[in-house]
């Protein structure tokens, strides 16, 4: 009996030993719960439930530590490693994360997004050489993005969007080898995006809702599938190179100060499938068969565009959603616009949305249209220069007919 009962003492603790928590982990996980502010650890969030007197990986999942980190055994030495910090959303606060030393090399997730962190962002991040994946989306962290932050050559997300982060992107991001997805949008970032083209693995670029100045980089890595820049103070043009992202779908850069002419090649591009280039000083376009066209929507609206409208959009087999609002387009609208809309044909699909208000269109409406069903399609043609509309007529406003030039105040009336 009494060997029975050493064999299960020493059983016992030799589990205990596999499942304890390396000391030095234990301490980076208590610097965090003591950085926080007191009031803004609720009742029944992961840290509320941080109790040390017990082990932290020993008793993970257990009412003393609900959750919040990960723990994994990484080699045969039976001590435990923090692997991932993914704190809940509970409101959590605190202005002084850079006072930890976030020495925790086998940590591989580092998410705090949805919380109410200030401050800088911490240097010492960079000695998390391990980390694949930093969330730190939706808080108030200002200042700088540190430069120190290129060193994680392992990362493959980083997330650092709707902040309040200023200066521009460290150029040291060019070393982030390993990332597939970069998202800085919604902050006060300045300058000019830096050289990514050894980013060849990168797929998602968001950096939307900044003060970015400078051109559309005309190196950007060749694996990405979308870019988002709208909302920046980008000038120039399109750059040609877009044509050679052979994998890119969306491309976004409205509501910027971009000029000239739309390049053609966006048009005839062979993976491209959403175009949005509304609210720039864009003053035409450039022609293109679009028979090859992957485009489904395309938003040129609020430019200064002129001349006729494109009539080899009507060819763009896959094109649903079409907006040219708000331009200076003039002449008739074409024949196959309005096929397009109710009849298109075999093998193409039909515009669901066909936005062309705003503009200084005359002439009557295409028979197509005039036989449309209600509700088969989204069609705006307010605020043009049409007549001789079955049905629908257009007044100026205050009810005179006038000139060609003042007529883009019309509004429709059914009788």
């Amino acid at each position: 009996m009494g060997v029975l009962v050493l064999l299960f003492t020493v059983s016992s603790l030799l589990l205990l030993a596999e499942s304890k928590t390396f000391w030095g982990d234990t301490q980076v996980l208590k610097q965090l719960k003591n950085t926080l502010d007191p009031n803004s650890v609720a009742q029944g969030s992961c840290i509320s439930s941080w109790d040390f007197k017990l082990d932290p990986c020993d008793s993970l999942f257990s009412d003393k530590f609900t959750c919040g980190f990960r723990c994994d055994l990484i080699d045969d030495s039976g001590v435990s490693r923090v692997t991932e910090i993914g704190l809940d959303q509970a409101g959590y606060s605190g202005s002084s994360l850079s006072s930890l030393t976030w020495n925790l090399p086998y940590l591989e997730t580092l998410d705090l997004s949805g919380n109410f962190f200030s401050g800088p962002l911490p240097e010492s991040l960079s000695n998390l050489t391990r980390l694949r994946r930093l969330i730190l989306s939706g808080n108030s962290f200002s200042g700088h993005i540190p430069t120190s932050f290129g060193s994680l050559s392992n990362l493959e997300e980083l997330f650092l969007d709707n902040n309040k982060l200023q200066g521009s992107i460290p150029p040291s991001f060019n070393n982030l080898v390993s990332l597939n997805r970069l998202e800085v949008q919604a902050n006060t970032l300045s300058g000019e995006l830096p050289n990514l083209s050894s980013l060849t693995s990168l797929y998602y670029l968001d950096a939307s809702n900044n003060a970015i100045t400078g051109q559309v980089p005309a190196t950007l890595p060749s694996s990405l599938i979308q870019i988002s820049m709208r909302n920046n103070s980008l000038v120039g043009t399109v750059p040609e190179t877009i044509q050679q992202l052979g994998s890119l779908q969306v491309l976004d850069l409205s509501h910027n100060q971009l000029g000239d002419s739309i390049p053609a090649h966006l048009f005839s591009h062979p993976s491209l499938q959403q175009l949005t280039l509304s609210f720039n000083h864009f003053t035409s376009l450039q022609t293109s068969t679009g028979v090859q066209s992957q485009l489904i929507a395309v938003d040129l609206s609020n430019n200064n565009l002129q001349g006729f409208l494109p009539f080899f959009m009507a060819l763009m087999p896959k094109l649903s959603a079409l907006s040219l609002e708000n331009n200076k387009f003039t002449g008739m609208i074409p024949t196959q616009y309005a096929f397009k809309v109710a009849v298109p044909g075999t093998g193409v699909s039909p515009f669901v949305r066909l936005l062309l208000g705003g503009n200084y269109l005359f002439g009557p409406l295409p028979g197509p249209l005039l036989s449309m069903k209600p509700g088969s399609a989204n069609v705006g043609l307010g605020n043009n220069c049409l007549y001789r509309c079955p049905r629908v007529f257009f007044f100026c406003q205050g009810g005179d007919q006038k000139s060609l030039s003042e007529c883009r105040s019309f509004v429709p009336v059914i009788p």
